[in-house]
């Protein structure tokens, strides 16, 4: 599971714990399935309702990611190897040992860009094609974030309209004085705002925000293989190649100042 995602569900456990445990003399108060149903019930209409069916469907697939661990750095280090690998063949003209890579590649950004430089395509309509495909990811990735946020803000509002439900179905039976009878109904009415307050900001929207920053490593990551396939089609020596491909990948806390002890320099590549 990723690490960050692991802490923040050991932090929200903890934080129920502390409301249902140490804030009432009744744990049981803050489990009411009616409000749950309410809430829940009504943020899922609503957005079936706003989005096409398959929009809906490879959103529950993507949050699956949020919680596994994403080896993405891996997989960029894998990428950045074959794509250097490839230009070794290409500057001896071994277009043979190339097509046996693009067979063992499993990422289609990089396959179709070094399908396109041995087909002696030209480096503007190489960039061009490569650049409309990190703008539909962008796309389709962002409305996926999308749901999720309008998600955040449905649930609140159904939680009012449980709130609304609880104190209709309470004004009925207040002239009874009947504690038993309007004690189930004022806890649905409040218990729904609740769960639709908890639903919006500790899973609607920390889910959209981790799949927003997932995007934004993914596209940095095809801008850095963009940039090497571009290179590669320059024929520039894949010395020079992997050496540009590193120091881009170098973080710095402040490109503008190094902090005070401290000096930030591009480790030397090996070179053959």
């Amino acid at each position: 599971m990723n690490p960050s995602t692991l802490i923040g569900l050991i932090a929200s456990a903890l934080l129920l714990a502390t409301v249902v445990l140490f804030t009432a003399q009744a744990p049981g108060t803050f489990f009411n399935l009616t409000g749950l149903a309410i809430v829940l019930t009504g943020t899922l209409a609503a957005s079936f309702i706003s989005y096409p069916l398959a929009e809906m469907q490879r959103l529950w697939r993507q949050i699956a990611v949020v919680f596994r661990r994403e080896p993405l750095a891996a997989e960029l280090d894998s990428d950045l190897e074959q794509l250097i690998e490839m230009s070794r063949h290409w500057s001896r003209g071994n277009i043979r040992a190339i097509e046996g890579t693009l067979e063992q590649t499993t990422n289609p950004f990089l396959r179709t860009g070094m399908q396109m430089v041995i087909a002696n395509t030209r480096e503007e309509e190489i960039r061009e094609m490569l650049r409309w495909r990190m703008v539909r990811v962008k796309a389709r990735e962002r409305i996926e974030a999308q749901i999720l946020r309008t998600m955040a803000v449905y649930a609140p509002a159904f939680g009012m309209l449980g709130t609304l439900v609880g104190l209709i179905n309470m004004l009925e039976v207040i002239q009874a004085g009947d504690l038993a009878v309007i004690g189930p109904r004022l806890a649905v009415a409040l218990m729904s705002t609740f769960y639709g307050i908890l639903l919006a900001n500790l899973v609607f929207k920390p889910i959209a925000v981790k799949l927003e920053r997932r995007t934004e490593a993914r596209l940095m990551a095809m801008t850095l293989l963009l940039e090497g396939i571009c290179m590669v089609s320059k024929r520039r020596l894949p010395a020079f190649i992997e050496e540009a491909l590193n120091t881009y990948r170098v973080e710095h806390h402040d490109e503008m100042r190094d902090s005070p002890g401290t000096f930030a320099a591009t480790p030397a590549t090996e070179t053959s």
